[in-house]
């Protein structure tokens, strides 16, 4: 049996610390595309409520995280 994952793009040349974090007039954001086993791609922009760099980085790492343990669902 094969396990079905989502995988994330990525339109940036590098994967640095910051990807797929983007700060609007100083909150952060997370903006991302998660193409789905059946074909399909789900944009997703999630407003991460905060100014620190710091924290919208575990933030995004979170969601990404948490996007992997629910395909399927």
């Amino acid at each position: 049996m094969t396990t079905a994952t989502a995988t994330i793009s990525r339109r940036q040349k590098t994967a640095g610390p910051d990807h797929h974090l983007w700060n609007n007039h100083g909150s952060w954001w997370f903006h991302g595309t998660f193409h789905l086993p059946n074909g399909t791609a789900e944009r997703v922009r999630v407003n991460l409520r905060t100014t620190d760099l710091a924290s919208a980085r575990r933030r995004r790492d979170r969601i990404l995280v948490n996007s992997h343990a629910n395909v399927g669902s």
